[in-house]
């Protein structure tokens, strides 16, 4: 009877506003993981990871005319990790709760808990692989038409309310962020333009270093089958140990559609890095903040993937083979082929290894779909050094994943 008397209010809550669109969605994400070798080589004697993670969301959007409401709660776990008898459980979290007020048809202000998505998810992403997601606490400027988006960004974190003092010690969060996205389409051709001004937090000299990143995302559709993506990025001013920041990411992805069943990738990508003998007061390691990382460089994650900063910089050249398996099916391969882009060690080579991942999706309907990959990493001697880990054997992952997102309630 209470869920009837729900269901009616929202139809009534709808109704009061013919403009407004009120709508309830779930994410249920369950994933199986066989870990052997994924993030870091595995070492002799080390047994292999087998466990289920589980990402659960509700998400409720309410959209008026003049602005839109939006709540994300969503539990994340791991089977097992809290007692039948759960009375600690702490899960449960926020992951975004955000508001945006259209003050006219070219500007808005979104300020709340968001995730934040640029582009090709390279500089700014919302890491959906991990189950716990992005997602900032921030102020955005939003101006824009059907001819230019321009989004002003702003971000400044402390650890709670305080009476004296600003020194923020959240690891792995900054301290103070703005930035600028100005994005543009033509014809055949779209770009971007970036701009962060990243301060990070030294809390043993009580200041926060700034780093600026600046750069483009181009995409050019060179015909129905061709499509060219490129990524430039440079860094300068400071890191957070106060070293002089000097670096860049450049990338370059061709993707091209063979058939109406295959479709073909080739590209490279460079982020550079330091020398094992270098300067120590310069760091030329490029930072790729707040991007989905896993997305780039190989799913078995060993780079940028809370892992190899300040480090020897990397080298990417991959190819890709994507083919559909019918009306709902589809199996893609890549082959990552890795070295350092700085010297690693006295007599070490750069080469890292090879990578080989296989992803396979299939979706059952609408709002249901299973996803299962496989990959092994051919390690080199240089990966070896770089994970202090000689004798690393096996070095393989494998995923079996289910999504089931429905949504619960509209009332368009």
């Amino acid at each position: 009877m209470k869920i009837k008397n729900l269901i009616v209010a929202l139809f009534i809550l709808s109704a009061v506003n013919s403009f407004a669109q009120l709508t309830i969605s779930g994410e249920l994400r369950p994933r199986t993981e066989y870990r052997n070798g994924y993030k870091t080589l595995t070492a002799d004697g080390s047994d292999a990871a087998l466990f289920v993670s589980q990402r659960t969301r509700l998400n409720t959007w309410f959209i008026s005319e003049d602005y839109t409401f939006f709540i994300s709660v969503q539990d994340v776990r791991v089977w097992g990790d809290v007692k039948q008898l759960a009375d600690n459980g702490n899960s449960l979290a926020l992951h975004e709760a955000w508001g945006q007020v259209k003050f006219n048809p070219n500007f808005a202000v979104k300020l709340g808990r968001q995730e934040i998505i640029y582009d090709d998810s390279r500089m700014f992403g919302n890491v959906g692989w991990a189950q716990q997601g992005r997602s900032h606490d921030a102020a955005i400027f939003k101006f824009g038409n059907e001819n230019y988006k321009l989004d002003l960004g702003i971000a400044y974190n402390q650890n709670g309310e305080a009476l004296f003092g600003n020194i923020y010690n959240v690891a792995g969060n900054y301290k103070a962020m703005q930035y600028a996205w100005f994005h543009k389409d033509f014809n055949n051709f779209k770009a971007s333009f970036l701009f962060l001004n990243n301060g990070l937090q030294n809390v043993a000299a009580e200041e926060t270093r700034y780093s600026q990143t600046f750069g483009t995302h181009l995409n050019f559709k060179a015909s129905n089958a061709l499509s060219v993506n490129a990524n430039v990025y440079l860094q300068t001013g400071k890191d957070v140990a106060d070293r002089d920041l000097s670096a860049y990411l450049v990338g370059l992805d061709l993707g091209y559609k063979a058939s109406s069943k295959v479709n073909l990738g080739l590209g490279f990508e460079m982020q550079s890095g330091n020398d094992y003998d270098g300067d120590a007061s310069e760091n030329k390691a490029f930072t790729p903040f707040y991007g989905t990382n896993h997305k780039f460089n190989g799913f078995m994650d060993y780079f940028y993937v809370g892992n190899h900063g300040n480090s020897v910089g990397l080298i990417d050249i991959y190819a890709k083979v994507g083919t559909k398996l019918g009306e709902k099916s589809s199996l893609t391969a890549f082959l990552h082929s890795f070295s350092a882009q700085s010297e690693i060690a006295n007599g070490v080579d750069k080469n890292l290894g090879t990578e080989l991942d296989l992803v396979y999706g299939h979706k059952l309907n609408k709002d249901v779909s299973i996803a299962a990959g496989y990959s092994q990493m051919f390690a080199k001697e240089g990966l070896e050094v770089l994970k202090n880990n000689a004798d690393g054997n096996g070095n393989n992952w494998a995923w079996l994943m289910l999504t089931i997102k429905p949504t619960l309630f509209s009332s368009k």
